[in-house]
């Protein structure tokens, strides 16, 4: 993969940067969003597909790229595919300062080194050229404005800014309401972002993950309290209540 192009998780990134303060908007969120986006970019090279909510390699080939050839690899290592919301919240957070190294050794970001209260050091991260980040966010108005499709790449974008919660970020107060209402609708354009962006939702709303349907159910002599939870009724995933029925 060259780098005349940057990739979803760049440029998620680099939307959450604050230009004023080096530090990026909804921290938290934000690394699954970026294991979203890494799913997303290897869905649009042609390694991966989704499979109904799962996700499948289909190319276990490299990218290129150290960081997405490092999702891919730790995808092909399990064997099946696997749901989307599992990969998501699994345990592979810190994603953030993963890309920001990766942008700084890009070019596209400058460390700040400072200290918070004079005594703790912090870092802030500024972006080398700002023209970058307004041709992102310009992208992204375009598509809200205008109301034509955008491309994948662009729907994509605005499916994962609205699911980490940066909707607040680039279209502030009351005033930016209608352009927050119409990036959400932009999930719609493109299913593989809308299939991520929904697993970054349902994982920040505490959905945990629905118990595998080939698991064989315990003795009836000896009940589990995995046996348990199974036999509750879940409920349709668009309820959010899926894993809070299965959990207890």
């Amino acid at each position: 993969m060259g780098r005349s192009r940057r990739t979803i998780p760049e440029e998620l990134l680099l939307l959450a940067l604050d230009p004023a303060t080096g530090t990026t908007a909804q921290p938290q969120s934000l690394d699954l969003g970026l294991a979203g986006a890494q799913l997303v970019e290897l869905a649009l090279a042609g390694r991966i597909a989704p499979d109904g909510d799962r996700i499948a390699v289909v190319m276990p080939r490299p990218t290129g790229d150290p960081t997405l050839d490092s999702a891919l690899e730790l995808l092909r290592r399990r064997g099946s595919p696997v749901r989307a919301v599992h990969w998501i919240g699994g345990p592979r957070l810190g994603l953030r300062q993963v890309y920001l190294a990766h942008l700084e050794r890009c070019g596209m970001v400058h460390a700040v080194a400072g200290q918070m209260c004079g005594v703790l050091p912090t870092t802030r991260y500024q972006a080398t050229d700002t023209t970058i980040s307004r041709e992102i966010r310009a992208r992204l108005d375009s598509a809200i404005r205008t109301g034509v499709p955008p491309d994948p790449r662009t729907a994509a974008l605005a499916a994962l800014a609205h699911a980490v919660g940066l909707g607040k970020h680039l279209y502030p107060g009351n005033e930016g309401r209608s352009s927050r209402s119409r990036l959400r609708d932009l999930i719609r354009h493109d299913p593989m972002g809308g299939l991520v962006a929904h697993a970054v939702m349902d994982v920040q709303n505490g959905v945990a993950a629905q118990p595998r349907r080939d698991r064989a159910p315990a003795p009836a002599s000896q009940p589990t309290a995995r046996a348990t939870a199974t036999s509750v009724p879940l409920q349709p995933r668009r309820t959010g209540a899926m894993a809070r029925a299965a959990a207890h």
